[in-house]
């Protein structure tokens, strides 16, 4: 078992920067991805970053691109997300994901953090 937790989230100006950080605990071992994915309401959860944990390989929807880098520490079994030049349209629940790639496929989810973006 995996238990994640977000921490970071909260009410900024456009154009502002939050730095979320997910920590995770429990059964830490193999191939496994970290990332975020976000809700806003009435809308599917979507793709924000993910990071491998061996190679560090990002990847980012084409939204976030330039804005957002993810990052990770390993020996902390942390990723952070480092959200620049916000926008409205990010609004949005953020939740962390860790998904063992190997040798067992396995998803886990945080209970999310909310982030508004507004003036």
């Amino acid at each position: 078992q995996v238990q994640l937790v977000e921490s970071g989230g909260g009410l900024v100006q456009p154009g502002g920067s939050l730095r979320l950080s997910c920590a995770a605990s429990g059964t830490i071992f193999g191939i496994y991805v970290m990332g975020w994915y976000r809700q806003a309401p009435g809308k599917q959860r979507e793709l924000v970053a993910t990071i491998i944990s061996s190679s560090a390989m990002t990847t980012y929807a084409d939204s976030v691109k330039g804005r957002f880098t993810i990052s990770r520490n390993n020996a902390k079994n942390a990723v952070y997300l480092q959200m620049n030049s916000l926008k409205p349209e990010d609004t949005a629940v953020y939740y962390c994901l860790f998904r063992r790639e190997w040798p067992r496929e396995d998803d886990y989810w945080g209970p999310g953090t909310q982030v508004t973006v507004s003036s």
